[in-house]
């Protein structure tokens, strides 16, 4: 059980802040809190009271004050990010005892130990503001969809925000081949088909490929073409952790790990050729993903039908317009290039991704 007393998180940093503060005589509890600390990567500073040295109490990114030590540290400087954490989940007292020492969260164990040990995480890799998320995916078979999520990634990474490409297709061919780094060095999808609870996202970007500057969570040549839903929603959180920008490209079908992809997303663009067949399909594709994801828009893609244009395609899918998809050399077959999708920075297609991260970025607040 976790409670809210008061107060918000406090403000993190970038970069990793070290671990938290425990402040507990309770030898149980001290060891249930240091196996929570040892599952979070974290190594915390363990104090029966009030630490005398100065500054430790106030500089500590977390502190975890065990219910037998509330009246030890009750004369401490009320600050942020104070967990009472107890046991008895009859003593109603408890609720004064974390008001009187300033706690953000009354916590019980053992019930809340998946809280804390996120919690814990959270601080020690110093989380910051979420990565924006944004997911493509293709009004019907060949709209372009995978290019394009390559290019927002592309782009991205050329202007400099930590980036991670994720290919949420199995039956796509692999985002690695699109990029030409298909022998590159680093995990793919069947390597995370196990995990459970949290996935550190520092650990998750390294272990990834890199290419062009960005990092890379594809799928390997195997025969394995799905993974877990909890595996998909643990490396997905992890990711978004880190900050910066996190792009999929998905598939049309939608199965529990896709599902799982789009309830993480900020945005949702779905790309859709200009004729009324792939208007059609897409019609279909948007009814199932907006049950889920409720920023969805239109990118729309030539040569036009007579009588349609981007403004029209968007009306009949009664969706916003993204922008119109510009074609250029190799975008129709861009693993016959050199160049990535987005590569070349003058490219029709790279400013029209410069252009979709302006804006997306200036929407979600970011600095």
């Amino acid at each position: 059980m976790a409670g809210a007393v008061t107060h918000d998180p406090p403000p993190a940093a970038g970069g990793r802040q070290g671990g938290p503060l425990i402040v507990t005589e309770d030898t149980d509890l001290l060891d249930d809190l240091l196996r929570l600390c040892a599952a979070a990567g974290a190594t915390p500073e363990v104090h029966h009271g009030v630490p005398q040295r100065r500054g430790s109490w106030e500089a500590a990114p977390l502190v975890l004050v065990g219910d037998d030590a509330a009246r030890r540290v009750r004369g401490a400087v009320h600050r942020r990010g104070v967990v009472l954490v107890g046991r008895d989940q009859d003593d109603s007292g408890v609720w004064r005892r974390a008001v009187e020492i300033g706690a953000e969260h009354v916590l019980m164990l053992p019930d809340g130990e998946q809280w804390l040990v996120d919690r814990i995480a959270d601080v020690a890799e110093g989380v910051g503001r979420p990565a924006l998320t944004v997911g493509v995916i293709g009004g019907r078979g060949g709209a372009g969809a995978s290019t394009l999520a390559c290019a927002l990634a592309v782009t991205s990474a050329r202007e400099g925000l930590r980036t991670l490409l994720v290919d949420a297709d199995p039956l796509g061919g692999g985002l690695d081949v699109l990029l030409g780094g298909e022998t590159a060095e680093g995990l793919r999808w069947p390597a995370f088909a196990s995990s459970r609870g949290r996935v550190g996202g520092g650990a998750l970007e390294e272990s990834l490929p890199e290419l062009h500057s960005l990092r890379v969570l594809s799928w390997d040549r195997g025969d394995r073409i799905a993974v877990p839903p909890q595996a998909v929603r643990a490396v997905l959180a992890a990711a978004r952790r880190r900050g910066g920008t996190v792009v999929v490209d998905l598939p049309r079908r939608i199965d529990d790990g896709v599902a799982e992809v789009l309830t993480q997303l900020d945005v949702g663009v779905l790309v859709v050729p200009a004729e009324l067949r792939a208007v059609a399909a897409a019609g279909r594709v948007a009814s199932a993903v907006g049950m889920v994801l409720r920023d969805l828009r239109v990118a729309v893609r030539g040569p036009y039908s007579p009588g349609l244009d981007d403004r029209e395609v968007a009306r009949l899918l009664g969706l916003p317009l993204a922008g119109e998809v510009p074609l250029e050399p190799g975008l129709l077959r861009p693993d016959q290039g050199t160049t990535p999708p987005g590569g070349a920075p003058r490219g029709p297609l790279a400013r029209f991704c410069k252009g979709f991260w302006e804006r997306a970025l200036v929407e979600a607040g970011a600095p």
